[in-house]
């Protein structure tokens, strides 16, 4: 039995975890199954007494009931792990935690941070000779206690000390830790950010999938489910599938019904899906499938809005009549194979784009392997992103790999006929149809941008490029038009 009499022992803990709530505690958790010696410290004494009287039978932990106290445990250099909700409240702990620590001492951010709060903060770090970790940790509350995905930015030195204690409690899968050293000062937290819009973009192709199956055939929510579990031992077979099928199948226990028809019908959400949009704004990359996922929730919750057209706005639609049944389920599994490459596509995109803006030389391929185990997004098909990663290191487009150009491929008629047919029948399908929008846009010989750009020169003399020789040219729009270099 664990002594929890405040006041841990000098310099024995290999790793410390602050901040107690049930990702914090899950950790912690982890850290001592794993054979670490884990300092364990919350804000309330109460929270740090119930872990160990709970689970100190897991392996050895350290309490404290101050701040110095907590520090003073760790041994050097001291590894300190905060979870605590991101923004002030991780300002406010680090705070705490500075004037304790030592030269080459390493405080970890294991929560949601918005990547520019991790630059500045290890920036500031930095300067006191410490070490700031800005760590990604996927997985949920199951993950952090049985293996989550962990993507840890920072100084290399630090991966050095604290990578092998990362890796041992990581998820891995074929032996692989599903942990691995992201970048400098925020990449880490930036991958994360990309990573939650990718599942954004994931929930909503798979909720699209389910509203098509309901609409075309009127099957029934455990029916439909069942087509998720079948459809989760194949090509898409992931965490998001396999619990899709288990909630579509569960029954109320209060009405009887199905579970998903008794949910009111407004996703909300945290954040990172916005942060993952405005920055593909701010890189100017087009991560269309994200940003058609992050405002669907924001047109679920808009309840003025959606009252005020419901039964005023002319829907000019016919009942969907599908009279192969088998084909139009084939239908939709494969235009939501082919969608949820294109979200993987644009969100590795966005990962390039800002490795090469902020100088973090991300290994995409790298990011596929640790997303394979532990993380929401782990999917069969991140085996084969990290296979076109390796054949092909500055791959600058997914979608153009050789195996999923033909996986996709495959499957463009019925896209089509599925984007088609939901138009038709009046079925919103924002992120089926802006993925198989943007496939054709990114495809397409010539784009009508040139038009665009015509414009631009006519009302702001902007100045455009010419086709058939180099330079940037205006035309004098309101005098005689002629050409002039620019």
């Amino acid at each position: 039995m664990v002594d929890i009499a405040p006041g841990g022992q000098v310099g024995i803990a290999q790793i410390g975890v602050t901040g107690l709530a049930v990702m914090g505690r899950n950790l912690a958790r982890n850290f001592a199954r794993n054979g670490f010696t884990v300092a364990v410290h919350n804000r309330s004494w109460e929270k740090t007494a119930s872990l160990v009287a709970e689970h100190g039978d897991e392996g050895t932990f350290v309490p404290s009931e101050s701040v110095a106290d907590f520090v003073a445990s760790l041994e050097r250099p001291r590894k300190v792990v905060v979870m605590v909700k991101a923004g002030a409240a991780t300002d406010a702990v680090i705070d705490e935690l500075v004037p304790f620590l030592e030269e080459g001492d390493i405080v970890v951010d294991a929560g949601n941070a918005h990547f520019p709060d991790t630059v500045r903060r290890e920036n500031a770090l930095r300067a006191k000779g410490l070490h700031f970790v800005g760590s990604g940790v996927s997985g949920g509350e199951e993950g952090a206690l049985l293996g989550p995905s962990i993507m840890p930015g920072g100084t290399r030195e630090s991966y050095e000390s604290l990578g092998p204690i990362l890796e041992k409690i990581a998820a891995k899968v074929d032996g692989v830790p599903c942990c691995t050293y992201v970048g400098p000062d925020g990449a880490g937290h930036f991958v994360k950010m990309v990573h939650n819009g990718i599942e954004y973009a994931d929930m909503q192709l798979i909720a699209e999938a389910y509203d098509l199956l309901k609409q075309g055939l009127g099957a029934s929510a455990s029916e439909i489910g069942q087509i998720f579990a079948e459809w989760n031992t194949g090509d898409l077979e992931s965490f998001l599938i396999e619990i899709t099928a288990d909630v579509l199948q569960h029954v109320d226990a209060a009405t009887g019904s199905a579970f998903v028809d008794i949910v009111l019908d407004q996703a909300e959400q945290k954040g990172t899906g916005r942060w993952t949009v405005q920055n593909g704004l701010d890189l100017g990359v087009p991560i269309t499938g994200i940003a058609e996922a992050t405002f669907a929730r924001a047109l679920s919750g808009g309840v003025p809005q959606r009252e005020a057209a419901r039964g005023v706005l002319p829907a000019a639609t016919t009942p969907w009549e599908i009279t192969d049944r088998d084909a139009f389920v084939e239908d939709v599994r494969l235009a939501l194979y082919a969608s949820k490459v294109v979200a993987y596509s644009q969100g590795f995109d966005q990962i390039a784009a800002a490795s090469q803006q902020f100088g973090w030389d991300i290994d995409r391929g790298a990011m596929a392997r640790i997303w394979r185990g532990g993380c929401i997004i782990r999917a069969r098909f991140l085996n084969r992103i990290t296979e076109a990663y390796e054949r092909a290191p500055q791959l600058p487009l997914l979608l153009a790999d050789e195996y999923f150009a033909g996986a996709v491929g495959n499957g463009v008629a019925a896209w089509r006929r599925i984007v088609a047919g939901a138009a038709l029948h009046g079925v919103p399908t924002p992120a089926f149809s802006s993925s198989l929008a943007y496939y054709d846009g990114v495809r397409a010989e010539r784009l009508p941008a040139a038009l665009i750009q015509a414009q631009r020169d006519f009302f702001g003399a902007h100045t455009y490029r010419r086709t058939d020789r180099d330079g940037s040219f205006h035309t004098l729009w309101s005098g005689d038009r002629t050409e002039q270099d620019a």
